[in-house]
């Protein structure tokens, strides 16, 4: 069983930067691909970025492409989510999730633990 606790949500502004966290139990974290998803109100669920065990193969959906960063530091039992140049369309609830898969996955299907959520809101 893996637990997954988000932080760094916010309200912003357009432009704005913000910096997401995820902290994962368990010691086998590392062993893990790690991936970021939102929801906006009334749409699916959709993949943002993923990341290998190592953080040396990173995944970006193309609306976040140049603008968001994933990384990891697996001595932390951390996943991070660099957010910058934000857009009104940018909000979201955010989620981490782990994969037990090798490559990184986009499918939630393909994830097996899931994190609470926090709110992201980017303002005009």
């Amino acid at each position: 069983q893996v637990q997954l606790v988000e932080s760094g949500g916010g309200l912003v502004q357009a432009g704005g930067s913000l910096r997401l966290s995820c902290v994962a139990s368990g010691r086998t974290f590392s062993r893990y691909v790690m991936g970021w998803f939102r929801q906006a109100p009334g749409k699916e669920r959709e993949f943002v970025a993923g990341t290998n065990w190592s953080g040396n193969s990173r995944y970006y959906a193309d609306s976040v492409k140049g603008r968001f960063t994933i990384s990891r530091d697996n001595t932390k039992n951390t996943v991070y989510l660099q957010m910058n140049s934000l857009k009104p369309e940018d909000t979201a609830v955010y989620y981490c999730a782990v994969s037990k898969l090798v490559l990184v996955p986009t499918s939630t299907l393909q994830y097996s633990y899931w994190g609470q959520g926090t709110q992201v809101t980017v303002s005009s």
